[in-house]
């Protein structure tokens, strides 16, 4: 049976991208990545926010064609339903789906006053009055699943869902210095050594190609 194929852009860009690759890692999807070029004007659109719908990541499996993080993770959780991408109590699924709708439909002033760019590093980042909502809120999120349900991950002690969709955010707050109290810090540690996000990073470091408007200088 020929593997899976999940379309992504790029690696040091593409939070959704991210999104997607983890969710078919975490449910030991067997899969090859088909890039898509920078230069391909539909995945720039999606990079700079300026497309109203994703189609990256995008997940082709047997006959099935998904995109849509959270439709692939939907997908995902049905045929590998053992691989806990959602919580197995039904009250803390409903939690874990409801924190990653969230982020998949909100937080806009973030993403764009914040462009994921793990290459980066800015020690002194000025963080826009419009982003600092978003901020606040992503950190009542945290603290709500970690002091509920004891951590490490959002749900306990093994990584969901939630965990995916917010694992780009641990890497804006690390890129732009965004300071967080330590237990939420300790989370953003958590996610930045979690192994699969370190294989995706290692993937990002040798991308040669630079989206100059997500290169931010301040």
């Amino acid at each position: 049976m020929p593997k899976a194929t999940l379309t992504i852009s790029s690696k040091n860009y593409s939070s959704w991208s991210l999104r997607g690759w983890l969710l078919c890692k975490m449910a030991g999807l067997d899969f090859d990545e088909q890039p898509v070029a920078l230069d391909d004007s539909s995945a720039r659109r999606e990079l700079l926010l300026l497309s109203p719908s994703m189609l990256v990541p995008r997940l082709t499996h047997r006959d099935v064609t998904v995109w849509d993080t959270l439709a692939i993770a939907e997908y995902l959780n049905e045929i590998q339903p053992d691989a806990g991408l959602l919580p197995a109590d039904r009250a803390v699924r409903a939690h874990c789906r409801a924190v990653s709708g969230e982020m998949h439909s909100g937080f806009y002033n973030l993403r764009s006053a914040l462009p994921m760019n793990l290459k980066a590093r800015h020690t002194d980042f000025k963080v826009f009055s419009g982003a600092r909502p978003d901020i606040e809120r992503i950190k009542e999120i945290w603290t709500e699943c970690l002091e509920k349900y004891g951590g490490p991950y959002l749900f306990g002690i093994t990584p969901t869902l939630a965990d995916a969709m917010y694992a780009p955010v641990c890497t804006r707050f690390r890129t732009y210095s965004v300071a967080l109290p330590p237990p939420l810090q300790a989370y953003c540690e958590t996610i930045l050594a979690w192994p699969l996000l370190q294989e995706w990073t290692d993937g990002a470091v040798f991308e040669a190609d630079e989206i100059d408007e997500l290169e931010v200088e301040f």
